[in-house]
């Protein structure tokens, strides 16, 4: 699922990429899918894979297409939910792509788009793309992008946020979100006194959280003279780990893994009374809260933490790529389009849309359970308070690799700032194994 990160991956970097990438990157990618003749009597059929919640009460994937296939009678699209992990859509697309047999279109998250660009998996769609360029943000429209190069379309973001029950402060004597770290981790220990918890540390999520949260100061990974420098141990990334460990050492954050029932249970006991949280786990934090503080809890801004200034960072977010065997690059473009500015529609997937064409409107039942506060616009704002960040091809091996390690420190058996320095290892290990040039 799914970000923005200013959603940014400045521009400078992202053209950069180009350079880093051409090493692993197919050549073909950028001419194959030239053909835009019909399929069958002048009917174009077009596919498309994704990985969209699809749960009760949400506008159905196939009936929002529904609409679309009857107001365009020429351009036929078929939908098709991919229910495993976005790592092993990853892995069936690239088996799919050399067989032919791959979707034109497919769901892909900013952070793995630069990996499957270097595996030649994806098809040039400038030339139809331009047109749409002011229909999203820039930010989440730059992660669609190689190079200057367009791949498909942004759909969602993900910035991070602050999720608090505000009843339950106010109880502690704790009347505002502390803005400054002292403040904060002062806060935090006079709620664990009381058995509350103001934040937690997941391990499961260390990867996509703490990156995000690095990188909202700054990011890690650029191109220069045509290698990666890689530096995952930045002033940001010091900070965040220097918070946590902070509150680690004085026991004062929850440490179970977000997706882990254990999670759930310090919400609806009443423990957890606050966290940082990606803006598309809103209508997932109902769920797990099981109704717990509802009309408690708020939204806002992060605090300045982790010597990030108040900036927000990236954690999640997909676009919709052309895939490089589409026969159609140019009705998927149009059928695309079209799609991720369904904004009502993809609000009720629980996504926050890239889309700028109209405002998202908060859905009723996260108002009711978010003290009907207004908290599309929070995430809007987030979306515009982003830090610079830029993803490298084989990120997921970055993201295991700190996952890995966060557990460590949350068991007492390694320190948070090992997060950070494995990631470093991790980064350059990983562009060496894709035939990257890494700067010393």
């Amino acid at each position: 699922m799914v970000v923005n990160k200013r959603l940014m991956a400045g521009l400078a970097a992202v053209a950069a990429l180009s350079m880093g990438l051409a090493g692993c990157g197919s050549t073909n990618n950028d001419t194959a899918g030239t053909d835009t003749s019909s399929d069958n009597g002048g009917v174009v059929n077009i596919t498309y894979m994704h990985r969209l919640p699809d749960s009760e009460g949400m506008t159905l994937v196939k009936d929002i297409v529904a609409k679309w296939n009857k107001e365009h009678p020429n351009i036929q699209v078929t939908a098709t939910k991919f229910d495993g992990k976005a790592s092993e859509m990853i892995k069936k697309l690239e088996t799919d792509v050399k067989s032919g047999e791959a979707p034109d279109l497919a769901q892909v998250g900013y952070a793995e788009l630069p990996e499957v660009y270097t595996k030649g998996m994806l098809q040039d769609v400038t030339q139809y793309a331009d047109q749409y360029k002011d229909h999203y943000a820039a930010g989440p429209y730059s992660l669609a992008q190689v190079g200057g190069k367009t791949y498909g379309l942004p759909q969602d973001t993900g910035p991070l946020v602050y999720f608090y029950n505000k009843a339950e402060f106010d109880k502690l004597g704790i009347t505002e979100v502390p803005q400054t770290e002292a403040d904060f981790i002062e806060a935090a220990k006079k709620a664990a006194a009381a058995g509350k918890y103001i934040m937690s540390y997941q391990p499961d999520e260390a990867g996509n959280m703490l990156s995000g949260l690095a990188g909202a100061s700054g990011g890690w990974y650029q191109v220069k003279n045509d290698a990666w420098v890689v530096n995952t141990e930045t002033d940001g990334s010091k900070a965040v780990a220097d918070f946590y460990q902070q509150l680690l050492d004085a026991k004062a954050v929850t440490t179970n893994p977000r997706w882990d029932p254990s999670f759930d249970a310090s919400i609806k006991n009443g423990q957890l009374i606050g966290t940082v949280a990606a803006a598309w786990e809103a209508p997932l934090f109902i769920t797990s809260s099981g109704g717990t503080g509802a009309g408690e809890w708020q939204v806002t801004q992060l605090g300045d933490w982790f010597g990030n200034a108040g900036k927000s960072g990236p954690d999640g977010g997909s676009a919709v790529a052309v895939l490089k065997s589409s026969k159609h690059p140019k009705e998927a473009m149009e059928f695309l389009d079209w799609f991720n500015t369904q904004v009502p529609d993809l609000v009720s997937q629980g996504l926050v849309p890239a889309a700028t064409t109209e405002d998202a409107k908060t859905p009723s039942d996260w108002s009711d359970f978010f003290s009907k506060q207004d908290i599309m616009k929070e995430f809007k704002d987030a979306n515009a308070n982003m830090g610079e960040f830029t993803y490298m091809p084989g990120f997921s091996a970055v993201v295991a690799k700190m996952n890995e390690t966060a557990a460590k420190a949350s068991d007492g058996s390694g320190k948070v700032a090992d997060v950070f320095s494995e990631a470093q290892t991790t980064s350059v290990d990983t562009l060496k194994n894709l035939n990257l040039s890494v700067a010393n």
